[in-house]
């Protein structure tokens, strides 16, 4: 798909996500233009183009530590969202589910969340039913200051890390799920075990 009309895709998803969120989760309204727009593009490094591991201590949502570095061995999706940005709606399920179907095939899913306070995002992740963890960054900053070189400015972003900790893949604004996919496996995602779903 061309980039102007992955960039049409997700612009009319995020409509489609602000006219037809209900109220009463306990979530911030959509917040339809407080939040930079990506334009459905990916970009990937290989191998020999990769910098320094990333690196940064943050604390989850329900209080616990998580260090970056725990991960390393495995590959990580790192997606920086907040409750009030759209797009995050729209997005939300399909992380989860990639993130249900790479279980087990040393892959890690971080959230990364820039603004909301621990009873929002909690609020958030029980309302979309997400289950991997997120870390709240919204005041330090740690997570996004370690990956200002990845230009990280749309919300969503969404980082692919290898098993190394360095960066190979953005995604910016919404991601789909077959491209998260795609990215998975090239980044160095274990293969499905044999007679599993495609």
């Amino acid at each position: 798909m061309g980039p102007s009309r992955r960039a049409f895709g997700v612009a009319a998803l995020s409509t489609l996500v602000v006219a037809g969120c209900g109220r009463g989760d306990g979530l911030p309204e959509p917040q339809g233009k407080n939040y930079i727009d990506g334009d459905g593009s990916i970009v990937q490094w290989g191998p020999d183009e990769r910098r320094d591991p990333v690196e940064f201590t943050g604390t989850a949502v329900d209080g616990s530590t998580i260090e970056l570095s725990q991960y390393r061995g495995e590959v990580v999706v790192l997606n920086a969202w907040y409750a009030g940005c759209a797009p995050c709606r729209a997005e939300a399920r399909d992380l989860e589910a990639v993130w249900q179907e790479y279980s087990g095939r040393d892959v890690q899913f971080l959230g990364i969340n820039t603004r909301d306070t621990a009873a929002i995002a909690d609020s958030f992740q029980r309302s979309f039913g997400i289950t991997y963890p997120s870390i709240l960054d919204a005041d330090s900053g740690t997570a996004m200051l370690a990956l200002r070189t990845y230009s990280v400015q749309a919300t969503p972003t969404t980082l692919v890390l290898d098993a190394e900790g360095r960066v190979a893949a953005r995604a910016s604004g919404i991601v789909r799920r077959l491209d998260l996919s795609g990215m998975l496996d090239d980044a160095g995602a274990a293969p499905a075990p044999e007679g599993a779903p495609a």
